[in-house]
């Protein structure tokens, strides 16, 4: 995360308890809420990964600032664009039209994330770390950079992470995806020097209102024919 080791460990922590609580009670309400409800725990790792980050930069050890790195850009490259799309059709009623859709986003958010991470396996200087007014950026070169301009990478990758969420049944779901456009939203607009870095923190954030969603039983609720 910006600003410093303790920040990201804390962060790290704070969400990996929640993502925790969160999945004791999706499996009390209903299973089909699990993977949905790790996704705090998922973003409480990955900020457990840039603390290890700063804990390289700060010790001047090169091994562990690519470890780390790499596993960040796990995260943010391959983890999410499936994981989002995957627990929401999880989700889904068996009967919704919209199960077809998600598992297509997931599938080719599954192709997008091997195309962005696994070169850098093969390429590690293109992993370059700095700081950058109190911030981690990581990359200086991603393998689309050849075929397209990095800004139509980025939204691209919004695109995959978002319209999951504002397709699902669920109103509350797609409330998450109007959080996680403020996110994107605040992020290109104050924070673009250190893009990947703020906005997984923001959206680590962000899956507070997912654990907000389950504590409440807010899907179950709004739509109760999933728990029979």
């Amino acid at each position: 995360m910006c600003f410093c080791e303790p920040v990201s460990f804390a962060a790290g922590g704070v969400l990996m308890v929640g993502g925790a609580f969160a999945g004791w009670k999706a499996f009390r309400i209903n299973k089909r809420y699990f993977p949905v409800s790790q996704m705090p725990t998922l973003a409480g790792l990955q900020q457990f990964t840039e603390g290890h980050v700063w804990m390289g930069l700060n010790n001047s050890d090169p091994s562990m600032i690519w470890w780390a790195a790499m596993g960040f850009i796990f995260f943010s490259w391959l983890i999410w664009p499936v994981w989002v799309p995957f627990s929401i059709y999880f989700l889904e009623p068996p009967a919704s039209r919209r199960k077809l859709p998600l598992l297509g986003f997931a599938l080719a958010g599954l192709v997008f994330g091997l195309v962005l991470f696994v070169p850098h396996l093969f390429h590690p200087d293109w992993v370059n770390v700095r700081i950058n007014r109190q911030s981690l950026a990581y990359e200086d070169t991603m393998f689309l950079d050849y075929l397209i301009p990095r800004w139509l990478t980025y939204l691209i990758y919004v695109f995959l992470l978002i319209t999951p969420s504002m397709i699902s049944t669920y109103l509350h779901i797609r409330l998450f995806g109007l959080t996680l456009i403020a996110v994107t939203v605040v992020d290109y607009a104050f924070l673009s020097y250190a893009y990947i870095s703020f906005f997984c923190f923001l959206a680590g954030l962000g899956t507070l209102h997912l654990i907000y969603i389950i504590v409440r039983n807010k899907c179950c609720r709004e739509c109760p024919e999933i728990f029979r």
